[in-house]
């Protein structure tokens, strides 16, 4: 008979925070409750947690059990705490002494029916909150090493099994530690490299503006000329990640489940939703807030082909995400924000049928078709889409022709030196691309002289720009200005800026 307890995280957004894990062993007729706003898989760890003690040569109480996971008005999910719910019942029960566990170390594994402990998703999230609140050491499975590891000044300690854990833990001997060594992930070897696109060079063009100051864009032509193709070939001119925004994607993707080889993310994610995705799909969501595809492309690119053929409720849900850089996820329970740094790169058919404007087929489609189509993106989302190109078909003679283009190799080089020089006129604010620039940041570094104003004031009164199309311009001119390692503004860049914003399809 008796009352223990030991430390846990639990997962809230891209935050982790403390759960400690009490148990009570009380006289009366044999009962296991587990308290403290469980799910389904917690309340049916009881069976797995039974079975796991019994299995590792352990006495599992034959009394009442109660177990709480405290903050209790915080939910708990996921079978994370099987591990540190087995120790804690072992320690109540006498099995392991409380002295022999500090009060500095946090436990988190899902147990096997024969006592094997394995990962479990968001160890590198466990890892962060041990360093930020002055936590020593985080055990895990042999699996979650790597990525827990990643934290630096956090031991990471593992166990095969619940039977070498707690044979270590009552002979007070040193745990297996793993060294702090995260892998990186190798550089995809099959990216399609700039010189193997035929023609499209002023595409080519944009598409490095887009790149190097992680503006939106909208490519629209007809099918088969190279659109897809052309977005594909973006992940090779991106500058790889750095150690803050790798550690910040990774975490996204540890709680997601999807670090299968925990490795820690070099490369920018290129993220490639099917049209027929749902808005929780794209956006996060759940009972369980999880998060979607723009923020698994966080810091990297979202392509949406077939744009206009997403469902309208699905486009408009962009709104916030290209707006604040940021998803929040409003649930009874509480509010959940997940970050959604990405680039959106879309590509669309001019029409349904896809040959509008094309000089060699014609369209099929009535004039109500093709207004109908056009429809499907309202005027604010084009207002968030910076940079909008026509992508024509290519003709015979540049798909045959020898010459070779740029490769992106070289254009990588022009986008790296203009990010480093956003990053050094940025270095005291909270921002690290021109797309980022609020209002009150363009007045300091987006000067333009009398000439730039009177072309763009004509531009804004023609195409009836609204305020937010205005800044967004002014962004795209200051990305051409870096792209040209100029400290100004000048006419030839606003000009060019205004041609992507202006242009009609």
């Amino acid at each position: 008979m008796g009352s223990s307890f030991i430390y846990s995280s639990a997962h809230v957004g891209l935050k982790s925070v403390p759960v400690r894990v009490e148990a009570d062993i009380s006289s009366g007729l044999p009962r296991f409750t587990i308290v403290g706003l469980p799910d389904a898989a917690i309340s049916e760890s009881r069976e797995r947690i039974r079975a796991a003690i019994k299995n590792s040569g352990l006495t599992f109480p034959r009394t009442r059990v109660t177990v709480n996971l405290a903050p209790a008005n915080l939910k708990k999910q996921g079978p994370m705490y099987d591990l540190p719910i087995a120790l804690s019942i072992l320690i109540a029960s006498g099995a392991i002494s409380q002295t022999n566990i500090t009060k500095t170390s946090v436990f988190l594994g899902e147990l096997s029916l024969d006592g094997e402990i394995r990962p479990v998703q968001g160890a590198l999230l466990a890892a962060t909150m041990c360093k930020d609140r002055k936590l020593d050491r985080v055990v895990v499975a042999p699996d979650n090493a790597h990525e827990a590891s990643i934290v630096k000044d956090v031991s990471t300690c593992t166990a095969n099994t619940l039977q070498e854990l707690v044979s270590k833990l009552r002979e007070n001997s040193e745990l297996d530690c793993h060294a702090h060594k995260p892998s990186k992930k190798p550089t995809p070897k099959n990216l399609i490299d700039f010189s193997d696109v035929r023609g499209q060079d002023h595409v080519k063009r944009a598409l490095e503006i887009a790149a190097a100051g992680n503006h939106n864009m909208l490519m629209v032509g007809p099918p088969g000329s190279g659109k897809t193709m052309l977005a594909r070939a973006i992940p090779s001119i991106l500058p790889s990640l750095q150690f803050d925004e790798s550690l910040e994607t990774t975490k996204i993707y540890s709680i997601s489940g999807l670090l299968d080889e925990t490795y820690l993310l070099t490369e920018r994610p290129f993220r490639h939703p099917h049209h027929t995705s749902s808005s929780t799909a794209l956006i996060g969501g759940g009972t369980w807030p999880r998060p979607g595809e723009v923020s698994l492309a966080h810091n990297g690119i979202l392509f949406m082909d077939e744009f206009a053929e997403f469902t309208r409720k699905t486009i408009e849900n962009l709104r916030q995400p290209l707006e604040d850089k940021c998803v929040t996820i409003a649930r009874a329970s509480g509010t959940i924000t997940f970050p959604s740094n990405f680039m959106l790169v879309a590509a669309m058919n001019p029409c349904s049928c896809g040959f509008l404007h094309d000089p060699k087929r014609p369209c099929e489609c009535t004039p109500g078709q093709i207004q109908k189509y056009k429809r499907k993106l309202s005027g604010p989302i084009l207002d968030r889409i910076d940079i909008t190109i026509n992508v024509p078909r290519v003709e015979f003679d540049k798909l045959t022709s020898n010459q070779v283009s740029e490769s992106s190799k070289n254009i990588k080089k022009r986008i790296t030196k203009a990010r480093q020089i956003q990053l050094s006129r940025y270095k005291k604010l909270p921002i690290a691309t021109n797309d980022q620039l609020t209002t009150r940041l363009l007045g300091k570094f987006c000067k333009l002289d009398d000439s730039s104003i009177v072309i763009l004031k004509k531009a804004i009164d023609q195409y009836q720009l609204s305020a937010r199309a205005y800044t967004r311009t002014l962004k795209v001119a200051r990305t051409i200005a870096d792209l040209c390692a100029s400290e100004n503004i000048e006419i030839n860049h606003l000009a060019e800026a205004l041609r992507y914003r202006c242009t009609r399809f």
